[in-house]
């Protein structure tokens, strides 16, 4: 979407990609969370705040980039303005960046394309 110049839909994608990379973080990390809580995007990015970033087992940077992220995919989509290029472009960067990170961190298995040995 980047490269064809649909700079709101890829900043869209590229959040949602990072949405649904942290719920999975949540799940896999055994975290006490309901599941109502991870339903909305206030309630995820809190819950994987407290959780994931607050006891160290997720670098602060990643929580401040999901949170701005999601600033930027709210501006892309509700507010008639439009993302510019360097934005879009950083949020699918980050988003490459935070999506593997937790794979790596929370799904070693997947990310490494082979299963442990048992």
């Amino acid at each position: 979407m980047l490269d064809a110049g649909d700079l709101d839909g890829a900043c869209n994608r590229a959040y949602y990609a990072m949405f649904d990379a942290a719920r999975a973080a949540l799940i896999a990390s055994g975290a006490p969370i309901l599941p109502e809580a991870i339903r909305t995007h206030g309630g995820l990015i809190s819950a994987f705040s407290l959780h994931l970033v607050k006891i160290g087992r997720v670098a602060v940077d990643l929580g401040r980039t999901i949170n701005k992220a999601e600033d930027l995919r709210h501006l892309a989509d509700y507010t008639g303005k439009s993302v510019d290029h360097e934005q879009a472009a950083w949020v699918v960067r980050q988003a490459r960046v935070f999506v593997q990170v937790m794979r790596d961190e929370f799904m070693p298995r997947e990310s490494g394309g082979r299963p442990e040995p048992s």
